[in-house]
């Protein structure tokens, strides 16, 4: 499972999604377009295929704040990803370490 974390961990994560995605022959919504039988070896690494032929990743994007998640479901790929993988609080730790560790982020993981 694939895990992002944070502002800067779920922007390379949405960039590493696209390439992985186009790697496998696989289009924005998850559904295979390629054209060799190699795209579909070791496709369950990176994916879980869900009903109707379309692949998801096998990620979980974790923040503080909705504003990074609705910036990667806005995304190119953002409707690669299922809504319950994004785990997510109403308030960001604007980059203070405390109150992401003892306030913001203890009742996220709670």
């Amino acid at each position: 499972v694939h895990l992002q974390t944070g502002q800067c961990g779920n922007q390379i994560g949405a960039a590493f999604w696209q390439t992985i995605s186009g790697e496998h022959g696989l289009d924005s919504n998850g559904v295979y377009n390629g054209t060799s039988e190699l795209q579909l070896e070791r496709m369950s690494v990176y994916f879980n295929e869900a009903s109707g032929n379309k692949y998801v990743p096998r990620a979980v994007l974790v923040d503080l704040e909705p504003g990074t998640m609705d910036a990667v479901r806005a995304g190119l790929f953002g409707q690669l990803f299922r809504p319950d993988n994004f785990v997510f609080g109403q308030s960001g730790a604007e980059n203070c370490c405390a109150e992401g560790h003892y306030t913001e982020g203890a009742e996220l993981v709670d």
